[in-house]
């Protein structure tokens, strides 16, 4: 369980991120067809991970957009941006903000796999949605880079997972 502050507040999630040099848990989570989608669909591209609570927050739609000017020249790494919003509200951001370097991912359907990379939110006004995580992943799914948003009201420190990929 890692601590966490909602405005100040703390807030306990289900468990710790995956450890540097680990395997990344797989994972099924909805793209926007509806399709399930796990790790093997982006396979042999160096995976970074933008894990937030939902994209209609004003932090969660700034680091969504930092991590796409990130990613438009970078074939070489997918930005997966997992939230706890719906396909069609995440199409609705992206479309709206020009969001076409991220592929957005939902958990709408189980919320496995906030458990399993221990971001669930288990206590505070968020309870039941995702604290923030940035996660670096390489060709092999091999976790390079970790941060967990000490507050969730706060953007990422970017640099350090651009200076691993």
């Amino acid at each position: 369980m890692a601590d966490v502050l909602f405005k100040g507040t703390p807030s306990h999630t289900s468990g710790d991120l995956p450890k540097v040099g680990s395997q990344a848990p797989d994972f099924k989570l909805t793209a926007g067809d509806l399709s399930e989608v796990s790790l093997a669909n982006f396979k042999g591209k160096k995976k970074l991970l933008s894990i937030v609570h939902s994209l209609d927050t004003g932090v969660c739609a700034a680091s969504t957009k930092r991590f796409n000017d990130f990613a438009k020249n970078r074939d070489d790494v997918v930005v997966l941006v997992v939230s706890c919003d719906l396909p069609f509200a995440q199409a609705r951001f992206c479309t709206g903000e020009k969001i076409e370097n991220v592929v957005t991912l939902s958990m709408m359907r189980d919320r496995n796999f906030a458990k399993d990379y221990g971001v669930l939110l288990l206590d505070s006004p968020l309870a039941g949605l995702t604290a923030r995580a940035t996660m670096v992943l390489d060709e092999n799914d091999k976790v390079l880079y970790t941060q967990l948003g000490p507050e969730l009201t706060v953007e990422p420190d970017y640099e350090p997972a651009f200076a691993v990929l």
